[in-house]
Parts: C-alpha cells; sequence; structure tokens
C-alpha cells in the first residue's frame, strides 16, 4: 500500500484539491492499494471542511470532493510514503519537523510532479478570484497524473 499526504498551510484549498483530484484519478483507474490525507502546516482551520470555492470548481469537474482540515505532524512521517508539499515555505516547515534524513527523503515539491506547468510553486488561491481556483484545480490534475506515473514504476 502506497500511503499520499498532499500538504499546504490551512488545509483547506491545495492539500484537500490535490487529495481529492488524486482520489477521483486513482478510482477512474481502479487503483485501490494507495492511501490518501491531506494536511496543513497551520492549524487555522482544524475540522473545517474544504473552502467552498475549491470545492465547486471541483465539484464542476466531475470530483467529489471530502475531508476535515487538520494539522501536519511528526506521526505523518511515519504514517505516509510520499508527502507533496505545495509550496517552498510548507515543504521548509515540514523539513523543520523530520527527524532524520529518512523522514526528509519522503518529502517533494508537488510541482516536481507536473509536466504541462513549470510554476515553481502550486498559488495558493485563497485571497484571489475564482480564476486562481481554476488554476489550481488544473495544477492538481497535472502533477496528481504525474504521481500516478511514478507509482505504477
Amino acid at each position: 500500500m502506497t500511503r499520499i499526504l498532499f500538504v499546504c498551510l490551512g488545509n483547506i484549498c491545495r492539500s484537500p484539491a490535490g487529495e481529492n483530484t488524486m482520489r477521483d484519478l486513482l478510482q477512474k483507474e481502479g487503483i485501490t492499494d494507495v492511501s490518501l490525507d491531506s494536511a496543513g502546516t497551520a492549524g487555522y482551520h482544524i475540522g473545517k471542511g474544504p473552502d467552498p470555492r475549491m470545492t465547486e470548481t471541483l465539484e464542476q469537474r466531475g470530483i467529489r470532493v471530502t475531508g476535515q482540515a487538520r494539522q501536519f505532524s511528526k506521526q505523518d512521517f511515519a504514517d505516509f510514503d510520499l508527502i507533496v508539499a505545495m509550496d517552498e515555505d510548507n515543504r521548509r516547515e515540514i523539513l523543520r519537523l523530520a527527524r532524520n534524513e529518512v523522514e526528509c527523503s519522503r518529502v517533494r515539491p508537488f510541482m516536481s510532479f507536473c509536466e504541462e506547468f513549470s510554476n515553481k510553486e502550486v498559488p495558493d488561491p485563497y485571497y484571489g478570484g475564482q480564476e486562481g481556483f481554476e488554476l489550481v484545480a488544473d495544477i492538481m490534475a497535472d502533477g496528481c497524473t504525474g504521481i500516478l506515473r511514478e507509482i505504477r514504476k
């Protein structure tokens, strides 16, 4: 079983978009041996569901959205094989909690899986308009396809 964790700041926009996009992709491919979750490096939104704007954007694409915000913890290094950070600030925060090189090796930037987008980071759509949520959804589709390619290797 491959276990993947998507991580952003508050766990209501980007990381649940990654988790739910990946889940949709896996279901369409009939892949059942992958476990998914998402978390935030900050505790701003613990217990809340995904942002309604992100939810609407994904649901318009046929992606069912579930989840509840939680904060990243040191235990996640033991619980996940791949920890995908949406931007450099969150990647650094995750690595700050790592206790050894094995834990550090599990952390990868989400954008490293993308082929269509060359951004260095997944932009945070929280304070912008709808176009930001659409862009994030497009980036998630690209990167999750890349993660699936890697899982299959």
